[in-house]
């Protein structure tokens, strides 16, 4: 039998490794952007045309390289990083695997410029598909300039796989935000299609943050700072105020390399216990610097994943430093031991024999200031009468016997039987929000009633403001109220996708919204399926839109927090398999929306609306993302409970 196992051509070997390195190109973005750096330049520009598709080209005043450099270079595990075994463990570079320019070379036609400070001039590579087309002097300027053409032109696979341009232009501006801030000490520049999108000055790590992310964090940054024998942990932390829904703006470093850990990631939260609003995200720049042999960096080609040898005493540091850096700013609460503990006794607001609007002469207006007398005032919830105290002569008059009967045949002429609480009403029941208002006026009297009502007199229950109970002849149904909003919201979005325009309406006055590039680059992806769900808003400058309308059925909120939060639920809950940008859409902002009233008191109105609702959907027991909406229990399970 001959021989089957044969070693592979270097072309087809390069294209195969190229799979690994080069994905898109945001990859190629961040291999010669950390060349450039590696190699001790000052000055970096980055240049971008159709969003990587045509053009990627980065040039630095680095080193240079010799011409028999420049064509070693390309070469497969070439490298200037390391030389043994013993290098792996004390590596202080961005790149050391020599992969990168081979494997670009594989996929794109190269145009490579370098020249040495030394020598009068340079050297020109023209390469396509790992093949050296020509090698020649050229004049340039110092440093290195190399251009990545028609990524993937001899792969039209990969090629036919890549995304929109927002979607490559928002990677590219990841990994170019990355390399930005870990040398704020380096003039970078960003062209896009000829256009200026960044221009940074070498400066100090908090003049990059707010060049780099938006003049909203000048004054957010907290600085936060660790030294240790083991670890040393330096950056800024944002205060708890400025968290946003988005997750994009936290970066961890370590040895000045940009890394993704969920682990670090959750200490930093721990250490914000408390202090952060529901589903809010901090931001944070962090810079680790620890002893390389205690890590390994060579576990994915992307070099983003590393293993600690200690991670817990990693973890634990981490969460102290943000920990202390929090309650230095005061943004957290600590104690002092050294206090008085003996404290005054507080006196009472009103004196015995005040009326019950009137506070006592030592606590009159003059005397104590607005907002504290706002603060002292007793709550919705404080203020409700005790059922079973005196009656207050301030409450309204308890309706006569012919009253009730006068509004039992008013209700009977309504085609209701049962007759509400007139008493209960007045007394006990909390106003309804206005985001359950709002779904009880868009419920249309046509939609049919839920099957297996159980006749009337049933009566509807809420439990723990979260969950409405609901007899039916077979048993009883637990409906949860949050999952059962976002299901009719989200079928009532589809609908308006497929009309291509949803209700809106419109602001009094536009107001603008200024976004991170990341997110301003989401917000371009899913810009269609926005005004089709009824948003309204332009462009106006550098990563801001002027916000004109919003959707109908939208509680109106701060815009900026809406924004935010549709994207970074486009960004992370798009669901296990791949869905049309539309449907994520409609996915988040009935999430969003829905999320709005949780926990929000409703009337049997309101209960009933929700029900009657939520089984004139086309799926009524479950959410878009699959979970349950109702749990139905038979009767002979309620029995089963009691044994009988």
């Amino acid at each position: 039998m001959a021989d089957v196992i044969q070693l592979l051509p270097e072309y087809l070997a390069n294209q195969i490794a190229a799979g690994e390195v080069v994905q898109r190109p945001a990859s190629v973005v961040k291999e010669l952007l950390e060349n450039a750096v590696d190699a001790g330049a000052s000055q970096v520009q980055l240049i971008i045309k159709d969003a990587g598709k045509q053009l990627v080209q980065v040039v630095d005043n680095g080193a240079g390289m010799s011409p028999t450099d420049a064509r070693m270079s390309l070469e497969r595990h070439a490298t200037s990083k390391i030389r043994s075994t013993e290098d792996l463990f004390r590596i202080r570079t961005l790149g050391f695997r020599g992969e990168a320019l081979a494997s670009i070379a594989a996929v794109a036609q190269l145009e490579l410029r370098t020249k040495q400070r030394e020598y009068d001039t340079g050297t020109l590579l023209l390469v396509e598909g790992s093949q050296v087309m020509s090698q020649q002097p050229v004049a340039c300027p110092d440093g290195t300039s190399i251009a990545v053409k028609n990524l993937f032109y001899n792969v039209p696979a990969r090629r036919n796989f890549l995304k929109s341009n927002a979607v490559e232009m928002r990677h590219i501006l990841d990994e170019f935000q990355h390399v930005a801030l870990a040398n704020p000490q380096t003039t970078f520049s960003l062209y896009q299609n000829e256009l200026e999108v960044f221009n940074l000055p070498a400066g100090k790590l908090s003049q990059r943050i707010v060049a780099l992310l938006g003049n909203g964090y000048k004054e957010q940054l907290a600085a936060c700072e660790e030294v240790t024998p083991f670890i040393t942990i330096k950056g800024f932390i944002g205060k708890p105020e400025s968290a946003k829904k988005s997750r994009g703006d936290q970066f961890f470093f370590v040895n000045n390399r940009f890394i993704r850990s969920a682990y670090l990631n959750h200490a930093v939260l721990a250490a914000y216990e408390g202090l952060l609003p529901r589903d809010t995200h901090p931001f944070y720049v962090l810079f680790l610097e620890l002893d390389p042999k205690t890590i390994d960096i060579n576990v994915h080609p992307t070099k983003t994943e590393i293993k600690f040898e200690d991670e817990k005493t990693v973890y634990a540091i981490v969460r102290a430093a943000v920990k202390q850096s929090l309650g230095i700013h005061n943004m957290a609460p600590s104690l002092d031991f050294e206090g008085d503990v003996n404290f005054a006794p507080i006196r009472p607001l009103r004196s015995s024999g005040a009326s019950h609007n009137s506070f006592s002469d030592e606590y009159r207006p003059d005397a104590l200031s607005a907002a504290a007398a706002q603060a002292a005032s007793p709550s919705p919830r404080e203020r409700q009468p005790d059922r079973f105290a005196p009656q207050d002569r301030n409450l309204p008059p308890r309706p006569t016997d012919q009253a009730k009967r006068d509004l039992e045949d008013f209700y009977r002429s309504l085609g209701q039987t049962a007759l509400p609480d007139i008493e209960a009403e007045a007394t006990d029941a909390l106003p309804p929000s206005d985001d359950a208002l709002a779904l009880v006026e868009t419920a249309t009297p046509e939609l049919p009633l839920r099957e297996n009502q159980a006749g009337p007199g049933s009566k509807v229950i809420q439990v723990h403001q979260q969950y409405v109970l609901v007899p039916v002849k077979s048993g009883v149904m637990l409906i949860d109220q949050l999952a059962a909003r976002e299901r009719i919201l989200y079928e009532q979005y589809t609908q308006a996708l497929e009309r291509e325009g949803g209700a809106s309406q419109t602001l009094l006055f536009p107001r603008t919204v200024t976004f991170s590039p990341a997110d301003f680059a989401v917000l371009r992806e899913v810009t269609d399926a926005l005004h089709a769900l009824g948003f309204r808003f332009t462009e106006f400058g550098p990563h801001t839109i002027a916000v004109e309308g919003i959707p109908a059925d939208v509680p109106a909120r701060d815009e900026k927090e809406l924004f935010e939060g549709l994207i970074e639920q486009f960004r992370t809950h798009a669901g296990p398999v791949k869905l049309d940008r539309r449907e994520q859409m409609a996915r988040a902002l009935a999430r969003r929306v829905a999320s709005v009233a949780v926990n929000a008191r409703l009337s049997e109105i309101e209960m009933n609306a929700l029900v009657d609702r939520l089984f004139a959907c086309a799926v009524p027991g479950y959410t878009p993302d699959g979970r349950k909406t109702l749990v139905l229990l038979e009767l002979d399970q309620l029995q089963a409970f009691f044994t009988r």
